[in-house]
């Protein structure tokens, strides 16, 4: 196998530090770049692409927050022009399934002159474990809105080893893999899964988008953060597309996507469902 040196943007993230360990792992050089790296990556800053860039083969490209918000077209536009300028044989983007948004960054991508694969993910298993709904679970009560929505949660280790395989192997050059779980699962059905792996109380409380948006407001956190799950959960969750099931991961991997219930189950042994809410912040 040939090493690569291969840029991870966003290898701080759920999904972009367990590509970084996979690689390496596999042998490969591995810059992972952010804020406070050396380079340093911004997304905000286009003067930092280049460092990031250079000496670099490969490229998994995470952008911050979601490709969804404004900027995110032009930022990915100026960073695959200078990925081609910088010589760069590949890049992997992780995108979106069922956001619009994502879909023309996607197209950016793919016109770039690049060789490419996009890997479009859909809700992961991890935001109730290391993400945004965690402290639902901690509380013991998930309020969300969409109750009727069906979604294939996917794994975050199975987007890493899709990623970590597509990054280096021809053979999927050009394509799109779609990473789901195996099977569509409603919040309550989730909640009910993980209630059980950890033998707590945990319940479900449909709510309105309103009063979701005006639960994050209150909670201090900034509007584009509450303007992103507004529209995740209205634009993303209410998308037909974003509710079916793809085999990709086995496709890809050779073996069963991760189900709900094997992440809740492993994930409750770990004990981070267990802790209290000061230590979780």
């Amino acid at each position: 196998m040939k090493t690569e040196n291969i840029l991870v943007i966003g290898g701080n993230g759920k999904t972009g530090r367990r590509v970084a360990e996979n690689l390496t792992q596999l042998g490969h050089n591995v810059r992972v770049v952010g804020r406070k790296t050396n380079p340093a990556f911004d997304w905000e800053n286009t003067d930092t692409y280049d460092a990031a860039l250079k000496n670099m083969d490969r490229a998994y490209i995470v952008y911050y927050p979601d490709l969804a918000v404004p900027g995110s077209r032009d930022a990915i536009s100026t960073l695959t022009k200078k990925a081609l300028e910088a010589g760069l044989e590949k890049v992997v983007l992780l995108s979106g399934k069922g956001e619009a948004e994502a879909e023309a960054c996607e197209e950016i991508v793919s016109n770039s002159g690049l060789n490419y694969t996009l890997v479009r993910a859909s809700w992961f298993n991890q935001n109730f474990s290391e993400g945004a709904f965690l402290e639902f679970v901690l509380n013991g009560t998930v309020a969300l809105p969409m109750p009727d929505a069906e979604i294939p949660f996917v794994d975050v280790n199975d987007i890493a080893d899709v990623v970590s395989k597509v990054i280096v192997d021809e053979n999927y050059n050009g394509q799109t893999i779609t990473v789901t779980g195996p099977q569509k699962r409603t919040f309550k059905e989730v909640v009910e899964i993980m209630a059980e792996a950890t033998n707590k109380h945990i319940q479900f409380i449909p709510i309105s988008i309103e009063e979701f948006k005006e639960g994050m407001k209150k909670a201090g956190l900034p509007d584009s953060y509450v303007w992103l799950f507004g529209y995740l959960f209205q634009e993303v969750l209410g998308n037909p597309e974003n509710q079916e099931v793809s085999d990709d991961v086995a496709k890809v991997l050779g073996r069963p996507a991760i189900d709900f219930e094997t992440f809740a189950r492993e994930t409750a042994a770990t004990g981070i469902w267990n802790q209290t809410i000061a230590q979780s912040l």
